[in-house]
């Protein structure tokens, strides 16, 4: 069931983890690691932002999670789900996608979990870290879900992304 707010005014939340092959102060890595002020900045003004998760810097580098130690953590509020499709496949992200086997290590589990919020709520690290948790151990249901839980989203990224 999706959560709604008073009208009905849903958002979408979303938490993608990576945890990259190198240290962020690898030589390897440091044209990725010198990016991540523009991605961070092209994530603020970017359409369909409601709100995003960032630690004390500008990105949200600095926050852990326990079972992931080192990992990249994005969380944001979108709305509508397009505006997220278009950031991830058309702005940075995309790039960093097709790079992913250089710099992340394959996840052995779900790294990514979306699911639907009432409008104005502010989702936290730890509310994230369940909804992260729920598709490793049930698959994707409505209380969290990958790209497969948002139809139109996920056929157009099996024909872009093949």
């Amino acid at each position: 069931m999706t959560a709604t707010a008073p009208g009905g005014a849903t958002h979408l939340a979303q938490l993608d983890v990576a945890v990259s092959r190198h240290p962020l102060d690898d030589p390897r890595i440091e044209d990725f690691v010198g990016a991540l002020d523009r991605g961070a900045a092209i994530a603020e003004r970017s359409e369909g932002r409601v709100r995003r998760l960032i630690g004390a810097v500008d990105d949200a580098t600095g926050l852990a999670l326990a079972e992931a130690p080192g990992a990249l953590l994005d969380m944001s509020v979108r709305e509508p789900a397009a505006h997220l499709e278009h950031f991830v496949w058309n702005e940075v992200h995309h790039r960093v996608h097709r790079r992913r086997d250089e710099l992340f290590q394959t996840p052995a589990a779900a790294h990514l979990a979306m699911w639907h919020i009432p409008a104005g709520h502010r989702p936290t690290l730890g509310e994230g870290r369940a909804r992260l948790q729920h598709p490793r151990r049930h698959g994707a249901t409505t209380h969290a879900f990958g790209w497969e839980g948002v139809p139109q989203l996920s056929r157009w990224r099996e024909r872009r992304c093949g």
